[in-house]
């Protein structure tokens, strides 16, 4: 017999997108303030969901993470998509470098799934993770703002727009790093348990988009604390899509497991709930690579995972 962890083997229902319809309306919002009442109406939408803990949570999270990354490689100056993200994380060998767009990609990952916290050794990895050099002095004085941030207790847009223009203030090379961080700060202030990887999907999109030039608004240029509040709802919106999602398929992956007879099969449902893919050639102390690829098979016929790379060798498998 299958066992699953208790949180697995009672998936929450399946999740309708509550984000309002008219925090969504097409076209600029006509003020500031509606703006910013807007972001508010999606992240409260939101928190539920920042705060829960389901049983697909983790790939929910992961998925978010690869968005997020993938829009961040034209600000690195790379071509990756998701689907070359996903092969540079999940196909290198066990403790392998996973190349610098994948190491990106690893940041994301370590946002989505870590306390909103911003200590001076954490801030100098993520950098480093980025491919930025700080000196220790600079980074002291990037926590103390954060610090000082967190401390005027500004509305959470407001608070990750100023952090985001302080970073390319100080560093203009470094608008990826200032990304990350709002995104850091926006969890800080709402007091949520993790951070989620929203605005960096958004960054090119039209939210960040003036009007009247048509050129793209960079983090501490005018009318960017009314983009960031305009892009919010957008992305709680995807977000909540997803999660309705991931929920069905959560829901019928932890229904047909009783089905799997493959000794292991457990772990990979677990894998399966908690990342955004799994090799097809995972190897267990359970799960020999023969039988993990007879155990995706079978998953596939039942409809309970997708094959995410459209290769018939080296697949990857995900709800």
């Amino acid at each position: 017999m299958i066992r699953l962890d208790p949180a697995t083997a009672s998936p929450a229902p399946n999740v309708p997108p509550t984000v309002p319809a008219w925090a969504l309306a097409a076209g600029r919002a006509p003020s500031d303030a509606d703006a910013a009442f807007q972001a508010g109406a999606a992240l409260s939408a939101l928190d539920s969901l920042a705060r829960g803990q389901p049983a697909w949570a983790g790939a929910w999270r992961h998925r978010l993470a690869l968005r997020g990354a993938a829009a961040s490689m034209r600000l690195a100056g790379r071509s990756e998509d998701e689907a070359a993200l996903r092969d540079a994380w999940y196909l290198r060998p066990a403790g392998a470098d996973p190349g610098p767009a994948g190491a990106i990609f690893g940041a994301w990952r370590r946002l989505s799934v870590q306390p909103p916290v911003a200590d001076s050794d954490r801030v100098e990895k993520i950098a480093d993770q980025l491919g930025l050099h700080w000196d220790g002095a600079a980074l002291a004085d990037l926590c103390t703002e954060i610090e000082k941030l967190a401390g005027l207790q500004r509305p959470a847009p407001f608070a990750a727009a100023a952090l985001a223009a302080h970073v390319v203030a100080v560093r203009p090379d470094c608008e990826l790093f200032a990304w990350w961080l709002s995104d850091l700060m926006l969890a800080q202030s709402l007091r949520w348990p993790r951070s989620l990887p929203l605005l960096m999907a958004q960054a090119f999109g039209p939210a960040f988009r003036d009007e009247a030039s048509g050129k793209r608004i960079r983090p501490g240029e005018k009318g960017f604390e009314r983009a960031v509040c305009l892009a919010l709802p957008r992305s709680a919106a995807d977000a909540w899509r997803l999660a309705a999602e991931l929920s069905r398929r959560a829901e019928r992956l932890i229904t047909v497991a009783p089905k799997l007879r493959a000794k292991g099969a457990g772990d990979v449902i677990q894998r399966l709930l908690n990342e955004d893919a799994v090799s097809g050639s995972l190897t267990t102390k359970n799960l020999s690579r023969f039988a993990a690829r007879r155990l995706f098979d079978r998953l596939l016929q039942l409809d309970a995972v997708r094959e995410l790379s459209g290769r018939t060798a080296f697949r990857l498998f995900g709800l």
